[in-house]
């Protein structure tokens, strides 16, 4: 039995293609963070940032952390802001290994650009926020056990790399 893969990074990194490569090739589960609270408050992650704000959105996400990091043999693929809170970098890391995802701001842009399913880019300049974002989240992600860098790679070839990572650590 395998620790749980998680797959943290920021939105456009590629972690629900990933995860979906990843839940094939290795006959594990895939659970999305994001989609599991969309199904439990029956909302879009949208609406919940617009009825009660982020704040209330990431006490939710703990919330489904916690639920989800009791499962064992899964991929988790979290939403790009869940690292934000030490508690959740701590469940995930007692049964998993975390992965982080990352791409240049402009890839982001590129993979995230005719989306308006993403609340945190609703700006003036989506590639400047893109920036901020990230320089403001690296420090968290940074926490992650390994690095993997998605630029110019297919969802599987970044699959195969986490594969290899994985049985290089175990």
């Amino acid at each position: 039995m395998m620790k749980n893969i998680i797959l943290t990074g920021f939105m456009g990194t590629g972690k629900t293609a990933v995860g979906k490569e990843l839940s094939r090739l290795l006959n594990m589960k895939l659970i999305d963070v994001d989609s599991e609270i969309e199904k439990s408050e029956k909302m879009t992650i949208n609406e919940i940032f617009t009825h009660f704000g982020e704040a209330r959105f990431r006490e939710i996400e703990t919330e489904m952390v916690k639920k989800i990091s009791q499962s064992k043999n899964v991929i988790i693929s979290t939403g790009g802001g869940v690292v934000l809170k030490q508690e959740n970098i701590d469940i995930l890391k007692k049964n998993g290994v975390i992965f982080w995802l990352t791409a240049s701001p402009e890839t982001i842009l590129n993979r995230t650009g005719n989306s308006n399913k993403r609340p945190l880019l609703q700006a003036e300049n989506p590639l400047t926020r893109i920036k901020e974002l990230l320089s403001f989240r690296k420090p968290f992600y940074e926490k992650a056990d390994i690095m993997i860098d998605t630029e110019g790679k297919s969802p599987l070839q970044i699959a195969e790399e986490i594969i290899q990572r994985v049985k290089d650590e175990f």
